[in-house]
């Protein structure tokens, strides 16, 4: 039997239409473009923007294609997903150039030298749907003669210059906030190559001759910081290597530190897994949907180093942004996460351990009935006696009612937030009437009858007293004195 075969073309202005909206952020972009340069053995990668000319160069220094090479570089699907690729190589699909570019400008333009010769191929989205056709330009090198950033391919021997014109998505405003997200985003997501933990693929980066500095989210170097020991497991013949880390308690590092290490994004939504192809991260801040995100394993951070053969394995999109690991490797996971979330939740809680301590007479008590926990005010401490030996009944009445609304109305879901956000913000103590407060209690027991020694023995058990002992002392010494 015969078969009618008709050809039937893609209608082009459709096509790039999708094309650009395959989601990409911008800072997605332009990590895809930097991993062809690390990819291409770059040592240096500079970044040229303009917000109000609405363009982006980058340029590196690493090996240069001839033009039969750039040519094909800029076919879309250059590279098959099932090409075996070299240890190194950060690409995916062959399409990372192309698609990447096209979500962000109407117009590339790549430009090579290799062995001394300079080419230049470009894909200018508004001809290719007035012309209907696929039609790559080719560009006069003279073009670009009179640009300061052309002079990177004059003074390196080989190199690429990715040019994006009509950056169309964002205004200017918006393309300059772009900018500053962008070296924020560059600084975590290269930072191992930026740390020279890989010295054959060290690299620096520019960003309007600025240098990005790396960004390490586990703070490793702070001695407070906990690292695990690192597990190995083997996947269909392939080696994931896993290590967590537990970030120091805010009461052991200082605001600014803490802050840092919390980001733009805070560490509610930064807890969980950090994945690592070939030692560039992917993704962070999730859980791959084996647990959830919770106030208590904020300081969790676990690493997850993959090999660029396991992109299968983890569905590894496209644009690099999001992947989601087969039943056997969650499987693993998920017995990590129930190793690690306990030990970070141990390290969380130091600052609950206060209120339970029994070795002193806090202000506050928990109380806990019928599977519900109540804050409440404890009047045992020696301030409540104090009061309730000197008030009169009446006055006695307001008070307790008063401290009953106090207990009813903390603002808990406020105080969450802030220790959350900004826990060194938090500043709830005022040294200037210690001495006062002191005296004031000091005088009060001992119209109670009681004796110096009971009055410091109970004072230096009680909260808000016991970390002034020598006060204390003073205060009895000079009352005896008059």
């Amino acid at each position: 039997m015969t078969m009618n075969q008709v050809e039937v073309e893609p209608n082009i202005s459709n096509f790039i239409t999708s094309l650009r909206d395959i989601g990409y952020s911008f800072d997605t972009a332009i990590a895809d473009i930097i991993d062809n340069s690390i990819s291409a053995g770059a040592k240096i990668i500079d970044i040229y923007a303009s917000g109000k000319e609405k363009y982006v160069v980058i340029s590196d220094n690493g090996r240069g294609m001839t033009k039969d090479e750039l040519k094909e570089s800029m076919r879309l699907g250059s590279c098959s997903p099932f090409t075996e690729r070299q240890g190194y190589d950060l690409g995916r699909f062959g399409l990372g150039l192309k698609t990447a570019s096209f979500s962000q400008c109407k117009k590339l333009t790549v430009i090579s030298k290799c062995n001394n010769d300079i080419n230049a191929y470009c894909w200018d989205l508004d001809y290719l749907v007035e012309q209907n056709r696929w039609l790559l330009k080719e560009i006069a090198i003279d073009t670009f003669k009179d640009k300061d950033w052309f002079r990177f391919l004059e003074v390196n021997s080989e190199g690429t210059i990715i040019f994006w014109e009509n950056i169309d998505r964002y205004d200017e405003f918006e393309l300059n906030e772009k900018f500053d997200n962008l070296r924020n985003h560059l600084s975590i997501t290269f930072h191992r190559f930026l740390e020279g933990e890989f010295p054959s693929r060290t690299i620096k980066i520019t960003f309007n001759n600025r240098v990005i500095l790396p960004f390490n989210p586990f703070n490793d170097k702070n001695q407070a910081t906990q690292r695990k020991p690192t597990e190995r497991f083997e996947i269909n013949g392939e080696d994931i290597t896993v290590t967590p880390y537990i970030l120091p308690h805010p009461n052991k590092v200082s605001k600014e530190e803490y802050e840092k290490y919390a980001t733009n994004e805070g560490y509610q939504k930064t807890q969980g897994f950090y994945l690592y192809r070939a030692g560039r991260l992917l993704i962070y801040g999730t859980w791959f949907k084996l647990h959830k995100q919770s106030e208590a394993h904020k300081l969790v951070r676990i690493k997850i180093d993959i090999s660029n053969k396991m992109d299968f394995l983890w569905k590894i999109d496209v644009k690099k942004s999001t992947a989601t690991p087969i039943p056997q490797i969650k499987h693993e996971l998920k017995r990590i996460i129930g190793q690690i979330t306990n030990q970070g939740f141990q390290v969380y809680r130091q600052r609950g351990h206060k209120i339970i301590d029994t070795s002193l007479e806090r202000y506050w008590y928990i109380n806990k009935q019928n599977g519900k926990t109540k804050y409440c005010i404890n009047k045992d401490h020696p301030m409540y006696k104090i009061l309730y030996h000197s008030l009169p009944e009446e006055d006695m009445n307001i008070l307790n009612s008063y401290l009953a609304d106090i207990e009813k109305y903390i603002p808990i879901d406020s105080i969450i937030a802030q220790a959350m956000e900004k826990p060194h913000d938090i500043n709830q103590f005022d040294e200037c009437n210690v001495i006062a407060k002191i005296n004031n209690c000091v005088l009060e027991m001992k119209n109670m009858n009681l004796s110096n020694d009971d009055i410091f023995s109970f004072l230096s058990k009680c909260e808000g007293f016991s970390e002034n002992i020598n006060l204390i002392k003073q205060v009895l010494e000079d009352l005896d004195d008059k």
